[in-house]
C-alpha cells in the first residue's frame, strides 16, 4: 500500500478550486484534476473516495481554513462596532491569501449537484450567532433577521472584493480596495445597523 503525501494531497486540492473556479463542477473529472495535479488518477483515490468525496473535503477544507482566519483575535462579547470592523479586516485578509476559495464556496452552496446533507454547523456559525445576539441584547444595534443582517453587514464588503479582483468598479473605472475605502464603506454599514 503506497503511503500518503501530503504535499500530493494538497497540490491535488488546490488543482480542484481552480479548475471548478474555472470550469465549474462539470469541468471536474479526476483524470483532468490528475493531469493538472502531475499525479496519476489513482493517486487521487488515495486521498478521496470519489468526486463527491472530494467535493465534500474541499468545501470542509475551506470552511475549516475560513473558519480560523476571520475568527482570528474575534469573541463574540466584542462590541458590535470592533467586532464587526474586524470582521470585515479578517474576510478581507482571508479573501487576499485565498482568491479562489470565495468563488469556490459561491458554486458549491448554489450547485444542485452537492449533497448538502453530511455538511455539519461550525463553530465560525455559533460565534456569529452569538455575536448578533450579544449586540441586540445590549442594544448596539436593530433587530433584523439573520439573513437582512448578513446582506447589510457584509454584503458591501464582499461587493468591494469582487471590484478589487477585477480591477474595476461597476462603471469601468479602475479599482483597488484600499484600507481607507473598506473604512468608507464600513461607516455607511454602521449607520444602517446601528440603534
Amino acid at each position: 500500500m503506497r503511503l500518503r503525501d501530503e504535499l500530493k494531497e494538497l497540490a491535488i486540492r488546490e488543482k480542484a478550486v481552480e479548475m471548478i473556479v474555472k470550469e465549474g463542477f462539470d469541468g471536474l473529472s479526476m483524470k483532468k484534476l490528475a493531469l493538472a495535479a502531475s499525479v496519476s488518477p489513482a493517486t487521487i483515490y488515495l486521498y478521496f473516495k470519489n468526486r463527491e468525496d472530494l467535493l465534500n473535503q474541499l468545501y470542509i477544507g475551506i470552511g475549516k481554513t475560513f473558519e480560523e482566519e476571520t475568527l482570528k483575535g474575534f469573541n463574540p462579547d466584542m462590541s458590535f462596532e470592533d467586532g464587526l470592523w474586524l470582521q470585515w479586516k479578517n474576510r478581507m485578509a482571508y479573501n487576499i491569501k485565498y482568491p479562489h476559495h470565495i468563488f469556490f464556496m459561491e458554486q458549491f452552496r448554489t450547485s444542485p449537484l452537492i449533497n448538502h446533507k453530511d455538511i455539519k454547523g461550525s463553530v465560525f456559525k455559533e460565534s456569529m450567532s452569538l455575536f448578533f445576539k450579544n449586540a441586540v441584547r445590549r442594544n448596539e444595534m436593530v433587530e433584523v433577521p439573520p439573513e437582512i443582517f448578513w446582506a447589510i453587514a457584509y454584503g458591501p464588503l464582499y461587493t468591494l472584493i469582487k471590484f478589487h479582483f477585477n480591477g474595476k468598479s461597476i462603471m469601468g473605472h479602475s479599482f483597488a480596495l484600499t484600507e481607507q475605502k473598506m473604512k468608507q464603506a464600513f461607516h455607511v454599514v454602521i449607520k444602517a445597523l446601528k440603534k
